[in-house]
């Protein structure tokens, strides 16, 4: 997609302990209205730490608030990472501007994450 289509989001994980990105990890979508809770997708990363196309796109595309639901202990333990810390890992975030790119990434290490608005 290039930056003059409508919005749409996109995420990635990288496993910062192995320094790879987190291939096979489940990834759930969650549309947030008041109460309700609607998902909108539910996929597993590729070779690459990606989906292999946006979440959302164009008209479901709207503004209001989402959550990722990133199933990091399953692929931890699957990766043989120590501990078994991590769970899910919940990310809420707001889309105010619906027309733009959302992406929303996950660094993982088996005791700890963090997340930014990328580009």
């Amino acid at each position: 997609m290039s930056d003059t289509d409508s919005g749409y989001l996109t995420t990635h994980v990288l496993d910062t302990a192995r320094g790879c990105p987190a291939a096979d990890l489940c990834i759930e979508l969650y549309r947030l209205e008041g109460e309700r809770r609607t998902r909108l997708a539910r996929l597993r990363t590729n070779a690459d730490g990606r989906s292999d196309a946006p979440l959302l796109a164009g008209a479901e595309f709207r503004a209001g608030c989402y959550e990722l639901i990133f199933q990091a202990g399953d692929y931890l333990a699957a990766s043989g990472a120590p501990g078994g810390f991590l769970g899910d890992i919940p990310i809420r975030f707001t889309v105010d501007a619906p027309d733009e790119h959302y992406h929303v990434p996950l660094l993982l290490s088996p005791f700890g994450y963090s997340t930014y608005r990328g580009s």
